[in-house]
């Protein structure tokens, strides 16, 4: 994956900041000869003084001038030589106690002054800088770069030994006020990457934290930053040193007004493209200075019990708080990257950088169209909400991203010039989804949600209307990621009008019919899915509005849009419903299975079996057992079945490791269905010896009563983060309040579950009674909790 996509392998861009990198050396070169001159005549000056006219104090050492006793030294920026046109020049005068030094300082300072250059000086012996360093942090930092420009070696040699045995013997105290100081600096001055006008230095991801991560290294607890690292530091060098001349003055704020000309000094096309590159140069450095500020918490933090292993998903293991492969992860499945990924968000862990190294070098990325199983973890990664941002960030700096997502390369690092946005367009896209994840409570299909808010922006940087251009990006990814026809029709839909709801709240009368007849027009494209598709919108426009920043949304807009999509939804009331699926033949051969029958054929686990209270909750509970993670369930109960004949279709997945025995997993249910197996109280064994780590936040479960969707049964919907055992707990809810499922539907979209059963009560009858439906929802809200 190249540094800068694409002006920094320009050959005019290569030419003009190779020109400004030999500038910089020659004027550090000249300063050497001219500071090393100044000392030399300092030092010449008082050795040719008259004597003082009066003799010394009684019991006055006498302290004739010494040759070879004083030294010069450049700390900070020219230290390093990095001095840029309007850069402050730092030095640091050491001497062994000679009483002469403030006149050799007053020959070295005034004429320095006098050039015009910013000076900040300091007079130490190397005791005195040893002690400024142990109780200044920032004089610390300097004097690690302490570099000699002229006079005795030895002197600077020990302040630079001594310096750096302080800051390694102290290193396990001062780096966590280092990492607190830097968290300061971010607060205050913003990320570089995502910033219109950034601070080329103080900035997170600027030059700044590159210095700081040459000083961690010099503790000898993290490594140096590597080639990327030096690469980013030296453009955005570059780019601070062109600011400078273009500005004729001492800044590093790169203000709009002085893009266009910097861009021309540093060899880009323009200042988009300059604003491109600083954004890849600082991901760089803020994701190299994120791994460092791991290994430097788990390095001074005292641990209380040895490293463990603890697999967190199917080819996954937590260790040393990092997310790492699992021995046994099989570099040929294609949806391992992105499962290994969405463990790690999910589990709310970075991934380990020795991993991504590997899944970038040597994992299946997924041929088009993408397998289920690659879908599902892509949605469950996003699914994971904010801790999915690193998790993504760690891919996309290996070039995993792009090779999953080809489209995605356009809009990466893009600038938008709108002080609205608070981010580059592939980052907004990132923070839209994960902020969508808290609204998937909202919809009844959060994997569309999910991926709709990643795709939302995808045409910016096309000609035309994005909107228009990013509904055929859609349509093209959706297929590419393996959607059926009706989803990849409705993410398009989405796409194409994911700024209808706002922009209509805001712009029209709601009280106009004409303006919920646009919004019913619009969302109609797939018919039958109109409430679907709205519902989506609305969420869309949150999470959108939201990642945007505080002036693209509020109370008010929300308010609006919610009332928009109410109307709308209220005239969709009566939309045309999708057809029911049909029970197959392999299905309908089973019932006539004589007594109960089980069927494991891979991820598809078939019973037949008479009717009765808990048969789909406690299979789903051996299940759980065989740490089987759910991800489809189906009941049938029709006059083709008998009327005393239940089918359970499931789809069930490992957890991780390799699936359970199928020989053993079909014993286990037919026990199950003979009443001779105790799966609560198995269930509750499991549970008791696993140790619960917290995972990624997530919002909490929703539970709804749909009154209008059935007139022979009580319909409720429950809409949760998947976990172990989740159908089990709500099926013994619905038990405990002596229900009988007569159907369900049940769906995990990524991480995300969606259950809709039908239930009645012990006389084959609807609920009613509004107490009874209330403690119906609150009842499996605790199992939940």
């Amino acid at each position: 994956m190249t540094l800068v996509h694409p002006p920094a392998g320009d050959r005019a861009s290569e030419a003009a900041r190779a020109a400004l990198a030999a500038a910089r050396a020659a004027r550090a070169a000249d300063l050497d000869r001219r500071l090393a001159a100044l000392l030399a005549d300092a030092e010449a000056a008082g050795r040719d003084a008259p004597p003082a006219t009066q003799p010394p104090s009684p019991g006055a050492r006498p302290a004739p001038p010494e040759p070879g006793s004083v030294a010069l030294a450049a700390v900070g920026s020219h230290g390093r030589r990095e001095l840029t046109p309007g850069g402050d020049l730092d030095l640091v005068l050491l001497h062994r106690g000679r009483a002469d030094i403030a006149e050799i300082a007053d020959r070295l300072w005034y004429p320095i002054w006098d050039s015009g250059l910013r000076l900040d000086h300091s007079v130490r012996t190397v005791a005195e800088a040893r002690t400024v360093a142990r109780g200044d942090l920032k004089a610390a930092l300097g004097l690690l770069s302490a570099r000699r420009i002229a006079g005795d070696h030895v002197l600077v040699d020990e302040l630079r030994a001594a310096v750096l045995a302080d800051w390694r013997a102290d290193a396990r105290a001062r780096l966590p006020e280092l990492a607190a100081m830097c968290r300061e600096r971010w607060e205050k001055q913003g990320e570089l990457a995502f910033l219109l006008e950034p601070d080329l230095k103080e900035a997170r991801g600027g030059l700044r934290d590159v210095h700081v991560m040459r000083a961690v290294a010099a503790s000898w607890i993290a490594s140096a930053p590597d080639g990327r690292v030096t690469a980013a530091h030296d453009l955005l060098l570059d780019i601070r040193h062109a600011l400078h001349e273009a500005t004729g003055r001492a800044t590093d704020r790169l203000v709009l007004q002085e893009q266009e000309a910097v861009a021309r000094a540093v060899g880009m096309p323009g200042p988009d493209a300059l604003l491109s590159a600083i954004a890849e140069a600082a991901r760089t450095i803020t994701y190299a200075a994120d791994q460092l500020w791991r290994r430097v918490e788990r390095a001074t933090r005292r641990r209380a019990a040895p490293l463990e292993r603890r697999p967190v998903g199917d080819g996954a293991v937590e260790h040393d708080d990092e997310v790492v492969l699992a021995r046994n992860a099989d570099l040929k499945d294609p949806a391992l990257i992105l499962r290994v990924a969405a463990a790690a968000a999910q589990a709310g862990l970075p991934l380990a950088p020795a991993t991504v190294a590997r899944l970038a070098a040597d994992a299946a990325v997924p041929a088009a169209p993408w397998p289920p199983a690659a879908r599902d973890a892509l949605v469950a990664l996003l699914g994971a909400g904010p801790p999915a941002i690193g998790v993504w960030e760690a891919l996309d700096q290996a070039g995993l991203i792009v090779r999953l997502l080809p489209d995605w390369e356009r809009v990466r690092n893009r600038p938008q010039r709108n002080p609205v946005h608070r981010f580059t367009v592939d980052r907004h896209l990132v923070e839209t989804a994960a902020g969508a994840a808290a609204l998937t409570r909202e919809v009844a299909r959060p994997d569309l949600l999910l991926v709709g808010a990643l795709l939302h922006d995808i045409g910016k940087g096309l000609p035309g209307d994005h909107s228009t251009a990013g509904a055929a990006l859609a349509r093209d990814l959706g297929a590419r990621l393996g959607f059926p026809g009706g989803d990849v029709q409705v993410l398009e839909t989405v796409v194409r009008h994911h700024l209808l709801l706002p922009e209509t709240a805001t712009r029209r009368d709601l009280d106009d019919p004409v303006t919920i007849e646009t919004v019913t027009a619009a969302v109609s494209a797939v018919p039958g899915r109109e409430i679907e598709t709205l519902e989506l919108l609305a969420a869309l426009a949150v999470a959108d509005g939201n990642a945007t920043g505080p002036a693209a949304w509020g109370p008010w807009k929300a308010r609006l849009v919610a009332e928009l999509a109410r109307r709308a939804a209220a005239a969709l009331a009566g939309g045309t419903p999708p057809p029911p699926p049909a029970l197959g033949a392999d299905r309908l051969a089973l019932v006539r299975h004589d007594g109960a029958a089980v069927r494991v054929n891979g991820s598809r686990i078939t019973i037949a079996s008479p009717d009765r209270a808990g048969l789909l909750w406690r299979a789903a509970g051996v299940l759980a057992l065989h740490r089987l993670a759910v991800r489809t369930a189906h009941t049938v109960s029709s006059p083709a079945t008998g009327a005393d004949t239940a089918v359970l279709d499931f789809t069930a997945v490992p957890e991780y490791g390799a699936p359970p025995d199928p020989a053993a997993l079909e014993a286990d249910l037919r026990r199950m269905l003979a009443d001779r197996l105790d799966v609560a109280d198995r269930l509750d064994r499991r549970a008791r010896s696993v140790r619960v780590r917290p995972g990624a936040a997530v919002p909490p479960p929703r539970v709804m009563i749909l009154d209008d969707a059935s007139d022979t049964a009580t319909v409720v919907e429950v809409r949760a983060h998947d976990r172990p055992g989740l159908l089990w707990r709500i099926g013994q809810a619905l038990g405990a309040c002596g229900l009988h499922i007569r159907a369900a539907q049940v769906d995990t979209l990524g991480a995300e579950a969606v259950d809709v059963f039908y239930v009645v009560d012990e006389a084959g009858a609807p609920l009613t009674d509004p107490a009874a439906l209330s403690a119906v929802r609150d009842r499996i809200l605790d199992a939940l909790g």
